[in-house]
């Protein structure tokens, strides 16, 4: 009878421990991924950051998310953090391609796999770079602004080429113009990314150039800086053609001014995919190291079309 009740005991002690154990292990179950944002101030990457979360939460995965707000030292910083945090994987959309190169080799060498999104890393070893194809949305904006300049004229280009997706619009929107030998590129500059600074950087472009007929803006706030200058100036006839497809831009181009078109990203789709490549990871399902997603463009006519519109 002892020898029972000293096996009862026993078992009623060890259930706690059990227990313990076993959510341990539910506990070490659930991934946790550190997301370094370039900023939350731009739709574009709220937009992401939704794609993320709603991903990972189907995924049963936690998300530390951070802003660097164009900080690069902040945004290495949040890198160290996550490192120090011991999380299982890292996205980073870098303030700076090359410049974040720092913050991705200590994640190499703590053995955290890094994961880019929309904007890509120059340096460091990273297992996935998910993005819109930034080229083939460059040819799209070049060509219609051909077209919308009859294949001749004088234009300008607002950029920004700290960042890698902005250097594949570029290239993208140069491959479509060299097509068109009438049009010639007599100012390249950079606005860097952001509306007022676009705006100065326009503001010399036709000081410079009184004969321009057309600017690409690397994305909204460089077309809508470029159409605040145009509109200051008041110079009719500019065709401007931005990048993102954001309300305010939508609102513009619906309102007939100079910024008549712009190339739609789907950054929702980014932050999908993004997880949905980590979750291959973690599977051991082999990943591409580049994931292009779809990008169209939109002027007046198909934004009116458009029944979400």
């Amino acid at each position: 009878m002892q020898r029972l009740l000293a096996l009862c005991l026993i078992l009623a002690l060890s259930i706690p421990f059990f227990s313990s154990c076993n959510k341990k292990g539910d506990q070490q179950q659930t991934k946790v991924i550190g997301v370094a944002l370039l900023t939350r101030g731009h739709i574009f990457y709220r937009d992401l950051e939704e794609g993320l979360l709603a991903e990972a939460k189907k995924n049963n995965y936690e998300l530390i998310i951070t802003s660097a707000e164009f900080d690069l030292g902040k945004q290495i910083a949040q890198i160290e953090d996550f490192i120090s945090r011991k999380v299982d994987a890292i996205i980073v959309c870098p303030v700076d391609s090359k410049g974040i190169g720092p913050g991705v080799r200590s994640a190499n060498q703590a053995k955290i796999p890094v994961f880019t999104a929309d904007i890509a890393a120059q340096d460091g070893e990273v297992v996935c770079h998910i993005a819109s194809d930034n080229v083939a949305g460059g040819r799209l904006a070049g060509e219609f602004l051909a077209k919308a300049l009859n294949g001749k004229g004088n234009i300008a280009i607002i950029n920004h080429p700290a960042v890698t997706s902005v250097l594949d619009r570029v290239q993208g929107f140069q491959e479509a113009i060299a097509l068109h030998p009438g049009i010639r590129v007599v100012a390249d500059v950079s606005g860097q990314g952001v509306r007022d600074r676009s705006l100065q950087a326009t503001t010399d472009v036709l000081q410079a150039h009184p004969d321009l007929s057309g600017i690409f803006g690397i994305n909204d706030d460089s077309a809508l800086g470029a159409l605040d200058a145009v509109q200051q100036f008041k110079r009719p006839g500019i065709v401007i053609v931005g990048y993102d497809a954001t309300p305010p831009a939508v609102d513009a181009i619906m309102k007939e001014t100079a910024l008549k078109a712009d190339v739609i990203q789907y950054p929702d789709k980014i932050g999908t995919a993004t997880i949905a490549m980590i979750r291959d990871y973690f599977s051991g399902v082999p990943v591409p190291p580049l994931v292009p997603v779809e990008v169209g463009i939109v002027d007046r006519l198909a934004l009116t079309a458009s029944p979400s519109r």
